[in-house]
């Protein structure tokens, strides 16, 4: 992977902060994201040479019922976003572990059926990576679900019933963190870990339409080369290049940062 570019965000608002889930347009100038405060947020990239060099916000939204009366902090704890190609958007969440349909226009949440997994999970440790097929399937891991002697469960939306449809092997100390699909049907999983130099990120794709499942490790950082990178994301620019653009949660700490991270994929 090459590094394109790594650009700090920064807006002065009190919502802004401890982001996880992220988005990317078609053409790579338009950012939906999620903090794990429940906030929804639309954002614009300023571009040089196809390269970013500035984020700036448009709107911002608080996550709510489908009534539109107010989420528990307990009920908004969002991290994972996933757009289907017709618009239609849902979000994964932690400590009420569970994946919802999101009206990006309203930010106004409808729950979906759980798997009983999902109850199971620490309170932190739940639904992060939510990603959706080119075919408009809905696939989410968890940061920390139960270690298991055949792997991570891949959990699978398919007539509204989630499924293991698949496990693919842990690689400790790294827990995933986010994912995406390219238009190939492969998924890219982010994962971190921290250590006492300071955090570090891999990325892992994986085939699951392959005979046997096909893993390949795309990067892995050194200590403090980035900063929580929690959210990834990809489009295909107008020479057919996959890029990543990846999202760092600042944790709302004054010492961290939100980082914009673009890789382009060249194998």
């Amino acid at each position: 992977m090459q590094l394109l570019s790594k650009t700090t965000w920064v807006e002065q608002a009190d919502w802004f902060g401890g982001f996880s889930g992220i988005e990317v347009s078609s053409d790579g100038l338009s950012l939906t994201l999620l903090s794990d405060r429940g906030t929804l947020v639309r954002a614009k990239i300023t571009r040089t040479g196809g390269l970013i060099d500035a984020v700036k916000a448009v709107s911002n939204m608080t996550l709510s019922q489908a009534d539109g009366t107010a989420l528990k902090r307990t009920d908004r704890d969002s991290e994972g976003l996933a757009v289907l190609a017709d618009g239609t958007a849902f979000i994964s969440l932690e400590h009420n572990h569970r994946v919802a349909k999101v009206d990006l226009d309203t930010a106004r949440l409808s729950d979906i059926e759980k798997h009983p997994d999902f109850a199971g999970f620490a309170l932190n440790r739940g639904l992060e990576p939510l990603a959706a097929h080119p075919d408009g399937t809905l696939y989410t891991l968890a940061e920390g679900g139960v270690e298991h002697p055949d792997g991570i469960a891949v959990y699978v939306l398919r007539d509204s019933a989630w499924t293991i449809a698949h496990r693919i092997p842990a690689s400790r100390p790294f827990q995933p963190v986010g994912a995406d699909f390219d238009e190939k049907g492969r998924l890219y999983l982010l994962e971190r870990t921290v250590s006492p130099l300071g955090f570090r990120t891999q990325i892992r794709r994986f085939d699951f339409d392959a005979e046997t499942l096909q893993e390949e490790t795309l990067i892995t950082s050194f200590p403090a080369a980035f900063d929580n990178l929690e959210g990834l994301t990809l489009w295909t620019d107008s020479n057919g290049m996959t890029r990543l653009i990846l999202l760092s949660d600042d944790n709302f700490f004054r010492l961290q940062t939100t980082q914009i991270i673009e890789f382009a994929v060249t194998r």
